[in-house]
């Protein structure tokens, strides 16, 4: 490498033109297709806007005068539009109880099928807290500790039941 020339310095057999490879020809210039019609030539005469409304008897109604004393006169008007916003919720400032842990207890120790429900709504709890929808997390959130009571009074109530029958089966 040469120390008297620069790294980014282009070739020197290099030209400051661009190539014309992968560049098209400019389009053909515009013509009028003889085929069509001109306006005047095949077709009526129509005149501007909606015209007026066709007349059922009765007298007919002049143009009513434009509101501020002066007759519209229909010329453009330019119209603003402005963007459109989106408001979203954030998470809860005081969420609600998801009882997710309960569930993982009650699913794991008591009873399977109340525990996997209620995980379900503890969950779902969990998701109604996050996005900010607290009247859908507070019913998520009842039927999960419902659920959660339920199926930890039926493992108590199957522990109960399995203690007195060998209780029973032991003492004959």
């Amino acid at each position: 490498m040469d120390p008297n020339k620069s790294a980014s310095a282009p070739p020197t057999d290099w030209s400051g033109e661009k190539s014309s490879m992968g560049q098209s020809p400019p389009p053909p210039p515009y013509h009028d297709n003889p085929v069509y019609p001109q306006p005047g030539q095949a077709y009526p005469p129509q005149g501007q806007g909606y015209g007026s409304p066709p007349q059922y008897g009765g007298a007919p109604y002049g143009q009513q005068p434009y509101p501020g004393g002066q007759q519209y006169q229909g010329q453009p008007v330019a119209v603003a539009v402005q963007p459109t916003v989106y408001v979203t919720q954030g998470p809860l400032a005081n969420p609600v109880n998801d009882y997710l842990g309960y569930s993982i207890f009650t699913m794991l120790c008591c009873c399977l099928p109340l525990g996997i429900a209620a995980l379900i709504y503890s969950i779902s709890t969990r998701e109604a807290n996050h996005i900010g929808d607290r009247p859908r997390a507070e019913e998520n959130s009842k039927t999960a500790r419902r659920l959660n009571h339920a199926g930890l009074g039926v493992g108590i109530g199957l522990f109960i039941l399995t203690v007195v029958y060998y209780a029973v089966i032991m003492s004959r």
